[in-house]
């Protein structure tokens, strides 16, 4: 798992590759704090995930991240996590 990050007019980008799982969220959680409120998570590269990072995302998209580049097996799976 890595996490690159790169700003540019006060938003900010994260940009996830490989396999991102649950112990990997809080890492993730303190670099979207210490960014501030504008920023994007960008999956393009994110080739697993786990329950608990979908639900993750759902969150952070429930608070206005926007998250780019979502592999569709994710997208559909944040959306059914949010259905139950």
């Amino acid at each position: 798992m890595k996490i690159e990050k790169a700003s540019q007019r006060g938003k900010t980008t994260v940009r996830l590759s490989g396999h991102f799982q649950a112990e990997h969220i809080a890492e993730l959680q303190k670099q979207l704090q210490d960014n501030g409120p504008r920023f994007v998570l960008d999956l393009t590269e994110v080739t697993v995930v786990d329950v608990q990072v979908v639900r993750f995302f759902g969150v952070c998209e429930a608070h206005g991240v926007k998250i780019v580049h979502c592999p569709r097996y994710i997208r559909e799976w944040i959306h059914r996590e949010r259905e139950t």
